[in-house]
Order: structure tokens, then sequence, then C-alpha cells
């Protein structure tokens, strides 16, 4: 496989993502439900949180100038009752209301009940244990910036300030084309024929959209026929991205690079990317498309590296850093000078153990491994003994 060109990686996804547009197209969604969604506005307090007094603690509420001076060897007694006045305390529980004539709230621990009154030994200065109308949340505060990609703490707050609704971007559609003469959809009770393999890429590409915060749309099998595959492309503009998998090569029958410049502009075809070098990124009329290499663990690297960006910034979603760990090499792994090198390894407490380092096409060693250890392209390998970083696959 030889390649005129051959971009390194940071500059390829420099140029990709600087061509790819944020989409505007917004809906309204159940506040409850929309864990993972980006908000299309900021969004406002329509109240205060608490808008009452509430009491942090368990104890009685009480006129903290009624018992100055309390201890545990100087006592105060107050009588406990439903009114609050001069030397009574009324009990509560936390969260209760706290009454307006009440400034503190004594916890049960420095009480002593004792009928119907308690003997308190311990003071408490104004507002302690009490929290104040808007102390978690005041009314037309900001509490969350357009753009920001909600939690399940934070539908909590937003159930706490009673909006139902929100405005958020609409999921970012991604069409997913497979090419191929030697393809055949799943599902497949019979074991193949020789020659031919499953389509086993837009089930693991359509699944990262979902978990990316994308809408996948599965497309049909596409043969290696430059006027097919262009059909199938132009058939889905629509799409906020498509991704093609196969075909990207430079074969006599790896047309979709050439496609993809004849319908827009081809960026870049060929990436200091292992595995991955094949790669190709374009844009077809303002949609950016992503053309992987057919072999699913090449392929996958390719998504990993340029997908994931490309979607999220389509989708207007924030970048959330991929989560490492550290962990010791147990054995050496190569890698080739110039390509930024994706390494296969399997973690066993801190040590992290490679797996197959070459070979597009073993899947398999993916779903074995834990992990890549991403090696630079200015590094030849990391030696045994080498502590690294093992950045963990979704």
């Amino acid at each position: 496989m030889i390649f005129r060109e051959r971009m390194d990686v940071a500059k390829a996804k420099e140029i990709f993502l600087s061509e790819i547009k944020g989409m505007e197209k917004t809906e309204t969604f159940n506040a409850i439900s929309a864990v993972g969604r980006v908000l299309s506005m900021t969004m406002l307090a329509p109240r205060n949180v608490p808008h009452y007094r509430r009491s942090a603690m368990d104890g009685f509420a009480v006129r903290s100038v009624d018992i100055i001076g309390a201890s545990p060897t100087n006592p105060v007694m107050l009588q406990v009752c439903d009114d609050m006045m001069e030397g009574t305390c009324i009990p509560v529980n936390t969260g209760d209301y706290v009454p307006d004539v009440a400034d503190a709230v004594l916890m049960m621990e420095d009480t002593i009940l004792i009928g119907d009154m308690i003997e308190v030994r311990a003071q408490v200065h104004p507002g302690k244990n009490v929290g104040e109308i808007g102390e978690d949340v005041r009314k037309n505060e900001i509490i969350f910036n357009k753009g920001h990609l909600l939690r399940p703490c934070d539908v909590a707050v937003l159930a706490s300030l009673g909006i139902k609704e929100v405005e958020v971007y609409e999921k970012p559609i991604v069409a997913i084309i497979p090419t191929g003469n030697d393809l055949l959809p799943l599902p497949q009770d019979d074991v193949p024929p020789p020659g031919k393999t499953l389509d086993i890429n837009s089930p693991m590409i359509g699944k990262y959209v979902e978990i990316w915060g994308g809408k996948p749309r599965y497309c049909e099998i596409v043969p290696e026929d430059r006027t097919l595959i262009e059909d199938a492309i132009k058939a889905n503009l629509d799409a906020d991205m498509i991704v093609v998998s196969g075909g990207t090569s430079v074969g006599d029958r790896d047309y979709v690079p050439a496609v993809v410049e004849k319908l827009g502009k081809k960026l870049v075809h060929g990436v200091g990317l292992s595995p991955g070098k094949p790669t190709a990124l374009g844009i077809a009329e303002d949609v950016p498309v992503l053309c992987m290499p057919g072999y699913p663990a090449a392929g996958l690297v390719a998504l990993l590296v340029f997908g994931k960006p490309a979607l999220r910034k389509a989708g207007n979603i924030p970048h959330i850093p991929e989560t490492s760990v550290k962990a010791t090499l147990s054995g050496k792994i190569m890698s080739r000078e110039g390509y930024l090198s994706y390494a296969r390894v399997v973690l066993e407490g801190d040590s992290a153990h490679p797996l197959m380092t070459a070979g597009a096409g073993i899947l398999s060693s993916i779903a074995k491994a834990d992990g890549f250890v991403i090696i630079p392209e200015n590094v030849e390998g990391c030696e045994e003994g080498s502590e690294v970083d093992v950045v963990l696959i979704e």
C-alpha cells in the first residue's frame, strides 16, 4: 500500500475539524430524561432553592440569644412547644421549615430531653445549621450555560427548580455506509462462504456513535462500484456526518476517496496512523465524511481518532477527555517511526501486557484489550518495564 503523501495525525485532525460546523437544529426535551444531551440555550433559575428557611440538622429551632453561654457545666433549659417565643424551642428534622423568629438550629446531640423541656449543653451563633432562602440556587442565577452537557446531578438541579423541559441540540445523525463486494449483512446463521465476510463494522460504528451522543443511520452494503458509492453518499447528504467503511486504500477498486473529492473536497488521504494509514477525510456539500479502512482494528482506531471529535464538533458536544490509567509494560512494544501507533494491551493490576500490535484486521485483539498505549510518531516503541499511560477502550 503506497501513498504519495502521508499526513501526520495532528495536522489531519486539525484540517478536518476546521471544516466542520456545529449544527443548529434543536428540540424541546423532557428534563429528567435529558442526561447526555447538550443545552442549546443558557438556563436561568426560575426560583430560589431552597424557597424557605430549612434545617440542616435534626434538632431544635431556637433563638440563639436564649442559650448564650450554654455548656455541659452550665446548661440552659428550654421549653419544647409548637410556637416559637422567648425561652422555647421547636423540634425539627433535616429539611424542615425553620420559623422566621428562630435564627439557629441546635443539634440533637447537644441536648438532653427531660419531660417537655430540653437541657441545652452548647451555644449556637445566629444562622447555625439553617439553610437560608436561595442558599443553593438564587432566582435568575445562571445555572447552566449554552453548550453544557447534562449529567445526572444536573437533571436533579433542574428538578429542584421545577423545570420540566429543556431546549437541547438534536443528536447528530451519522450515516454509516459499508462498502465491499465481500460483505454480507447481519444477521447470518450460516458460516459465510470463502471470500465472504460479515459486516461487523456497521454495528461497531453505530454503537460508538450512540455512546458519543449521536444517532446512527444504518445503510445497506454498497458494492465496489464508483457510481453506486456516489449514489449512496448523495442519498445521505441530509445527515450531519457520514462514515464510509472500506474502499479507502489505493487499489483499483478503492473508489471512496475519489468519490468524496468529486462531491466536495478530499482533505486528507493517508495518515501517519498505525493501524489506520488508509484513512481519508473530506467534505461533501458541507457534510464531513470519514472514510475509514475496512479492516476492523484499523477502522476502529480511525473512528476513535477522527470520528469521535468530528461527531462532537458537529453536535456541539463538549470534549470529554479519555480515561487513562498508568501501568508498567510487561513486554516490549515495537512501533514505526513517523506513525502515531495504537498498541493494544491487557491490564492486570499495575501491569500492561501487550497484545498483537500489528494486524489491522484482527478485531479480537481489540475486544480482548483493555486499552491502548499510544506511541508518538517520533518514538520507536516502548521498552519492557516502562511506565505508560493506557487509554481505556470504551
